[in-house]
């Protein structure tokens, strides 16, 4: 409550003034650059993170065989280029010559080899293991080449190849210092490791950087700021210079700041509920159903997002190769959820728990939504996790019946660009915490079939049939409550540019400067 008052009285205080923030001189002198975010980073390892802004922080220091450009188009970094085999099983990667780790250590093909044998090594228990799962071997060829093998045909490898959790850590700091290699980073990108505390990264131009020009500020700090307010705040004041994302029911105000640019655009970000199929009541897929026409999803982005974006009509955003339209969203009807409410057995709704992040924009989406469910007669308790704390209450778990998370508010991007991992990490059956991300404990056979058909195939028609099968199925088990496909708005000082926002919400910092 205190927070939203804040909230509140910013608002007010922003529509009554003129908007002429004082930026600080010194940093502008300096050359430095700080990014307000509304989480905590943490960890810089990242074939063992889970989150964008983790990914993001990592991305400053390490990067992999390919990556993407500000509109999300797969570009080739490390690689020069790569031949791929008709089947699509192998895939000869030629290397960028001359480049050198952070720590002195040469980029080479071993040194790729050391990297993703690391990662896909099961007994390393990483996060991000189930990205390599397609990888047979990795062989060096010479100094410059590396072939990739597979274990079966997989037509997107090379977007796999984009994704952050194929960032190449150094060799050097890899033998180093193992296990704690998340507190260590070193890699080939723009920027190098200063320090890392709970809430703020620091991390200086690197000298040797292999781009001419680049990068054009001298260091770069990430600040965790997860109120809404006070990350705005510090954009006025010049104590940051971009901030994401931006408090969306400021934006119309902000707009007319002489000093402030607002930056939005299209997010490939698939919002929900997950709520646990392994769990009553939602083992019923009409109380799951009931959940879904229970909120309107209009107004929960009016609400939320002051209607930026579009609400879920797949499960799948609409943005995300792989697509497939299910119709119409769920409509808002409390009579009908009500009605499946109690032919489900529970015609005075029930209590349950919805957990979620501690942001401002996500407290204020599970204060709606727990509105909303009262409105059937469904009492939800809300509680808003610190990122540690919903590591071991949500992530963390050995077994499904381990798990007490009952309905778990969330949103995923697919940092690839494809539907396979748009659907496999949080639907397919083998994908429950602590592997992958499937917090609702779905298993459904048949989309399990077609999700390693997708998986296991080359053909571009195979792919996308199976992925609008199992859409369909998803859609109609009703696993999550499709909520929305909210847009990316940050905001920036207008003296700043070349920081950009990607789709899957992860951001490009390597050609930020300051006008």
């Amino acid at each position: 409550m205190l927070k939203t008052a804040r909230t509140l009285a910013l608002i007010a205080a922003l529509a009554a003034s003129p908007l002429t923030p004082v930026f600080a001189t010194h940093a502008w002198a300096a050359g430095d650059v700080v990014i307000g975010l509304d989480a905590n980073i943490v960890g810089l390892d990242p074939a063992d993170l889970n989150d964008n802004l983790s990914m993001t922080a990592s991305r400053t220091m390490l990067q992999g065989l390919y990556g993407f450009d500000k509109d999300m188009k797969m570009i080739p970094v490390l690689a020069e280029s790569t031949d791929a085999n008709a089947e699509a099983t192998e895939f000869t990667v030629h290397l960028r010559k001359g480049i050198t780790f952070h720590d002195g250590a040469k980029f080479n093909a071993e040194a790729v080899k050391i990297s993703f044998d690391r990662a896909r090594n099961p007994e390393n228990h990483l996060k991000r293991a189930s990205l390599y799962q397609p990888i047979k071997s990795v062989d060096v060829i010479d100094e410059n080449t590396v072939k990739i093998t597979l274990n079966a045909p997989f037509g997107a490898m090379i977007n796999n190849f984009a994704h952050q959790a194929f960032a190449i850590s150094s060799p050097k700091a890899i033998a180093e210092f193992g296990k704690d290699l998340g507190r260590h980073p070193s890699g080939t990108g723009p920027y190098q490791f200063v320090s890392w505390e709970t809430d703020t990264l620091k991390v200086k131009k690197f000298d040797k950087y292999w781009k001419p020009g680049l990068p054009k500020i001298d260091t770069l700090t990430i600040r965790s700021t997860p109120e809404n307010g006070s990350r705005l705040a510090m954009l006025q004041a010049g104590e940051a210079q971009f901030i994401y994302p931006m408090p969306p029911e400021l934006v119309k105000v902000v707009e007319k700041s002489p000093a402030i640019d607002v930056v939005a655009s299209k997010s490939i970000y698939a919002r929900y509920v997950a709520m646990n199929t392994l769990r009553k009541p939602f083992t019923d897929v009409r109380v799951r159903e009931a959940m879904n026409y229970a909120v309107d999803k209009n107004a929960f982005l009016k609400v939320v997002f002051a209607g930026y974006g579009v609400p879920l009509d797949a499960p799948l955003p609409s943005n995300l190769a792989g697509y497939s339209k299910q119709g119409a969203p769920y409509p808002y009807d409390p009579a009908k959820a009500k009605a499946l409410l109690a032919e489900a057995g529970y015609p005075n709704g029930f209590e349950t728990v919805l957990w979620g992040g501690n942001s401002t924009i996500t407290q204020r989406g599970m204060q709606f939504l727990q509105q909303q469910f009262a409105a059937v007669g469904v009492k939800v308790q809300v509680e808003p996790l610190e990122s540690g704390v919903a590591a071991a209450k949500i992530w963390n778990v050995k077994t499904p019946e381990e798990a007490t998370t009952m309905m778990h508010y969330t949103a995923w991007s697919a940092s690839t660009g494809d539907a396979d991992w748009g659907i496999r990490p949080l639907l397919y059956g083998k994908a429950y915490p602590p592997v992958l991300f499937n917090t609702s404990y779905y298993n459904n056979p048949q989309v399990n079939a077609d999700i390693e058909a997708g998986l296991t195939t080359a053909d571009a028609a195979k792919r996308t049939a199976a992925y609008n099968d199992a859409q369909a199925i998803v859609w109609k088990d009703a696993p999550w409550l499709f909520l929305v496909s909210d847009d990316n708005i940050a905001a920036k000082s207008k003296k700043l540019s070349g920081i950009y926002v990607l789709p899957d919400g992860q951001m490009l910092t390597e050609e930020a400067a300051l006008n």
